[in-house]
């Protein structure tokens, strides 16, 4: 089952076309985890105004991958700064274009417009998850951004490090197929980020949030 797959018409699309859950990542082991998806589908609030505001600041371009209801893209628009969503579930995209928008169907990994010319790319609310392999996420991130670019990421409040299987559960107990994911704290992500060509720019907690700035490694500080 891949990735995009999971998404297309599962718990998830149907939440993002009510707007409401409650809705889980539900692991092999029966634990779960609360998705936020009424802060998903709501304008943009509290820490999301310390990510737009460090994109509006660049005057640049901005790719939010893993766009979901749009909420991010639309505060973009309304600060003047152009923004590109992407999204695997249609309800996601067709969702964010009704917002005023603009998003495209497609995984993260597919061919995406103006590929190493983004003045920032955002991967925020879990999105350092897609795939369940941070480090290529994160590789294919730097790919994306121009070379003074931003990759902006949040990361989990704990310092965690977890990558595993696991369901979109919705109510009812109705769930959909598996899928790899992937959970970073800071400095797990930190830690992946180097592998991937990138270094650590700023560091930041907002409202309970806490987020990665990263930027390409400059190959001479590293010699």
């Amino acid at each position: 089952m891949t990735l995009a797959a999971a998404w297309v018409d599962d718990p998830f699309a149907e939440a993002v076309r009510s707007g409401r859950g409650p809705l889980w990542l539900r692991r092999d082991d029966g634990s779960r985890i609360a998705l936020d998806i009424e802060r998903w589908c709501a304008p943009a609030a509290g820490a999301d105004h310390g990510l737009l505001l460090r994109c509006a600041r660049r005057a640049e371009p901005v790719l939010d991958l893993g766009c979901g209801p749009g909420r991010l893209v639309a505060g973009l628009l309304a600060l003047g700064v152009p923004a590109l969503g992407i999204d695997v579930t249609r309800a996601a995209v067709a969702r964010t274009q009704r917002l005023g928008g603009a998003a495209l169907c497609r995984s993260v990994f597919d061919r995406l417009p103006a590929e190493g010319r983004w003045g920032a790319v955002l991967l925020a609310d879990g999105n350092l998850g897609i795939g369940g392999d941070p480090a290529a996420l994160l590789r294919r991130g730097a790919q994306l951004i121009a070379p003074d670019g931003l990759l902006l990421v949040e990361v989990e409040r704990e310092e965690i490090d977890e990558h595993g299987p696991v369901r979109v559960e919705g109510p009812g107990g109705r769930v959909g197929p598996p899928f790899t994911w992937a959970r970073l704290g800071a400095d797990a992500a930190a830690r992946c980020a180097r592998q991937a060509g990138l270094a650590e720019a700023e560091r930041w907690t907002s409202h309970g949030r806490r987020f990665l700035a990263l930027r390409r490694a400059d190959p001479q500080r590293q010699m």
